[in-house]
């Protein structure tokens, strides 16, 4: 029998001072059975840092949604796709290979890679070459000291805010806060 994935529940309130971004989003995340919730987190984090471009990509017409990430590899972690059906952002969270990323460069205005865990050094190292001519894709490095405390605010209920100012995205709980100062890469 396999396992089904655990749903999550977040009330995101974001305020992205960097790009005039301010909206609130209630959102379900499901975890895969192979998930960590580092990763779900992360995921929720890369969809914080790039919620401006529902506006600057869509002009607000366009449904930004997590993925089936973990469970159909030819979709996304988070995605932005306007009203008439065209992907305009691609997010892929961890250290995808280079043939998905740029087969995803083709079918979205934008690919960005939210790369994390004490090996995404060695992954970048490795796969930088292959990666110079697209275009179309940003790597960014979460530091995994941010990535690990981000599990901590992991609860199957949340209610979480985020601000985003100077590069900086704060994520708290109210109580709890974790610093994110992603490192972009290419």
């Amino acid at each position: 029998m396999a396992l089904k994935s655990t749903v999550f529940k977040v009330n995101l309130q974001i305020a992205d001072i960097d790009h005039g971004y301010y909206a609130d989003h209630a959102l379900t995340l499901a975890r895969h059975p192979s998930e960590t919730d580092e990763r779900m987190m992360v995921r929720l984090v890369a969809l914080a840092l790039q919620a401006h471009q529902l506006q600057d990509l869509c002009a607000g017409d366009g449904t930004l949604a997590f993925g089936a990430g973990l469970s159909d590899p030819d979709e996304p972690d988070v995605w932005l796709r306007d009203y008439t059906g065209q992907t305009r952002l691609w997010v892929e969270v961890g250290q995808p290979e280079d043939k998905p990323l740029l087969k995803a460069c083709n079918k979205s205005d934008l690919v960005v890679v939210y790369a994390f865990h004490h090996a995404a050094d060695v992954w970048w190292r490795g796969i930088q070459n292959k990666l110079t001519r697209a275009d179309k894709l940003q790597v960014w490095r979460i530091g995994p000291a941010a990535s690990q405390a981000l599990a901590a605010l992991a609860q199957r209920s949340m209610q979480l805010q985020a601000t985003l100012q100077e590069g900086v995205l704060m994520l708290g709980d109210g109580r709890h806060h974790v610093e994110i100062e992603p490192q972009r890469w290419k």
